[in-house]
């Protein structure tokens, strides 16, 4: 049995706004001239935290780890809906939003906790034959898409001041925090989208013990083998 590399395992990164998920993975591939790289679950380029870097053998374990429950935390704009449900995307529609309490948000939000459908943003990695939805969102084409099943463990407000509700989800993967928005937005009758998303947990690991991706960008080798969780390790724990 081949012996394991010290760079066999997973990195967290606490990632900034601005980079995808695939720039952090192309960073840290050029930088330490590792072979195989990978993520554990995309965080949209405006979305920050917890975001699991999976390297060499750690890879095989991706699948595995991507399937982990999240925990979220970010803020939702009410009265403005874009084509994205997010602050990237083109506003589509403003409305007056009528006068809310912070109970009375929770009082939707508690609607959507439990199973759910949820329809994919045309704006998200989704695959239709094979193609990215925003590639073909980017072209102004527009394709039906089938609802997939998540499960909403709690979704509840810690403060409002018009027109931003801060909030925090817990949920199975794939859910789209952005189409929470907008639903919530469609059932409040004023519109809403996504105006900042922090990822805080994936499973048992947790933003608390990640580093920023500039750090870890200026690590000699040695630093970063010391700072991977090896890979017996997450195959038993993950």
């Amino acid at each position: 049995m081949r012996e394991f590399d010290p760079l066999d395992g997973a990195l967290l990164i606490d990632k900034p706004v601005g980079p995808t998920s695939h720039d952090v993975v192309d960073a840290i591939r050029r930088q330490f001239q590792i072979k195989k790289v990978g993520h554990c679950g995309t965080l949209d380029p405006n979305a920050t935290g917890l975001l699991i870097i999976v390297l060499g053998r750690g890879t095989k374990l991706s699948e595995k780890m991507m399937s982990a429950d999240k925990i979220y935390e970010g803020a939702i704009k009410l009265g403005e809906t874009t084509d994205s449900y997010d602050a990237d995307g083109e506003l589509t529609a403003s409305l007056p939003v009528p006068p809310l309490t912070l109970e009375q948000l929770n009082e939707t939000a508690a609607a959507f906790v439990g199973d759910l459908m949820q329809l994919p943003p045309m704006v998200s990695a989704v695959k239709k034959d094979g193609v990215p939805l925003y590639k073909l969102a980017r072209k102004g084409i527009e394709v039906e898409r089938k609802e997939r099943l998540v499960h909403i463990y709690s979704f509840r407000f810690t403060g409002y001041r018009h027109p931003l509700g801060q909030f925090r989800v817990a949920c199975t993967k794939g859910t789209y925090v952005r189409t929470l928005a907008h639903d919530l937005g469609q059932k409040l009758g004023c519109g809403a989208h996504l105006a900042a998303l922090r990822r805080l947990t994936s499973g048992r690991f947790a933003v608390a013990d990640a580093l920023p991706l500039d750090h870890v960008l200026a690590f000699s080798r040695t630093q970063l083998e010391q700072r991977v969780i090896p890979f017996l390790k997450l195959a038993r724990e993950a």
